[in-house]
């Protein structure tokens, strides 16, 4: 029985890439199930199909996974481009942070792409947005597709992988795609001046394959991540520079909030971890105990 990945789901039918770089247009059938969960077939799962006429099949079982994500809905995903802009809107350090702790979670690697540099003219504004991810070990990229910068820096981080685009409407996403696929025009949004914040202009998640090897996916704009299945215990695995000192904590467990000799609270004192970065974590995990709360 052939093989493709699914790179669209409209309404139902699964478009599915065979080998010969063919569309073939599926329906499920039954459910499917992998450790004894229910699946439902996602963008990016490769899965077996029997064909049942010109172009069209059946999708008959799942592979497993090596990453789910629910938002966007995506599966075998590798990394992640967190994409966040200068400027129109402002930069905003806490929806980078929940979006880079939500895909460690899931296991992806993270880069940071900060867009629209050609509308700020400070560099210390841009030292000090680096100096903010320099100890979490993060890659940044800045970018402007108006005058063209970083976009070759940004196509070699895409090389050979499966990458998902992540961040608020408006911050530029789909210009970026725009320029690096020239084939294709992806409808973009402006930026509302009331709200400060992009309109919503994807609809759907779509895989791209790249000229030169590798996959994009292009997703619906989103702005709300919970952390609702989240542990408080867990929370600061998911930063990268808080879990590589959690172990010389005083107390198994330290949630590095209100813990004696806790070193993480050290660190950020001596100014090895960003303040403003344990300042999110710490609005995070205010998040997950009153989540905690509701369902108790």
């Amino acid at each position: 029985m052939p093989i493709g990945q699914i790179v669209k789901a409209i309404s139902g039918f699964y478009y599915v890439c065979n080998e010969e770089r063919n569309q073939i247009q599926c329906r499920a059938r039954g459910v499917f199930k992998f450790e004894k969960k229910k699946l439902t077939p996602l963008v990016g799962d490769w899965v077996a199909y029997e064909e049942t006429g010109l172009d069209e099949g059946v999708i008959t079982s799942v592979q497993p996974r090596s990453s789910e994500l629910k938002r966007p809905p995506i599966a075998n995903v590798e990394q992640a481009i967190v994409v966040c802009a200068l400027r129109e809107p402002q930069f905003q350090q806490m929806p980078v942070d929940r979006f880079l702790v939500h895909g460690e979670r899931v296991g992806l690697s993270m880069v940071i792409c900060l867009t629209k540099r050609d509308l700020v003219e400070d560099e210390e504004e841009l030292k000090s947005i680096w100096k903010i991810y320099e100890g979490a070990g993060y890659p940044i990229l800045t970018t402007s597709v108006k005058n063209e910068d970083g976009l070759r820096e940004l196509e070699e981080f895409l090389l050979g992988k499966t990458s998902v685009f992540a961040g608020q409407s408006g911050v530029g996403k789909s210009s970026l795609l725009n320029r690096i696929l020239p084939d294709r025009e992806l409808e973009t949004g402006k930026v509302s001046d009331k709200l400060g914040r992009g309109r919503h202009t994807t609809r759907q998640v779509e895989l791209i394959t790249l000229q030169h090897g590798g996959q994009v996916a292009d997703t619906p704009g989103f702005s709300q991540l919970t952390f609702q299945e989240f542990e408080p215990t867990e929370l600061g695995d998911y930063f990268p520079e808080m879990r590589e000192r959690a172990g010389n904590c005083r107390f198994r467990g330290c949630i590095h909030e209100n813990e004696p000799n806790c070193a993480i609270k050290e660190a950020v004192e001596a100014g090895d971890i960003h303040l403003e970065r344990y300042r999110n974590y710490l609005h995070f995990l205010g998040e997950i105990k009153e989540l905690q709360q509701r369902r108790y």
